[in-house]
């Protein structure tokens, strides 16, 4: 089997670089920034997603769904938590 490295791989590759980078940074940094985190995540799982449309793995797609959605969570909880902060006295 010879797959061509075609755009759409690229730009799923692209993808697997975001999300391996949001683990090492999860992992490796001292403390992290959930936006940081979560968008990383949310822009791999949207490049794999495209990479996908063309060239269909139903298995990844619907895991690539769910990255995202869980991403999704993180950015809003990431959202809210920041709002708390900013309301409270000093």
């Amino acid at each position: 089997m010879n797959t061509p490295l075609d755009w759409p791989s690229i730009i799923g590759l692209c993808g697997t670089a975001c999300i391996i980078g949001a683990y090492a940074y999860l992992t490796l940094a001292r403390a992290t920034n959930p936006f940081l985190l979560h968008g990383t995540n949310l822009l791999g799982a949207a490049l794999l997603t495209v990479s996908l449309v063309f060239h269909t793995n139903w298995a990844s797609l619907v895991l690539e769904f769910f990255w995202a959605s869980i991403a999704i969570i993180g950015l809003v909880r990431a959202w809210r938590a920041r709002g708390d902060t900013e309301t409270e006295p000093r």
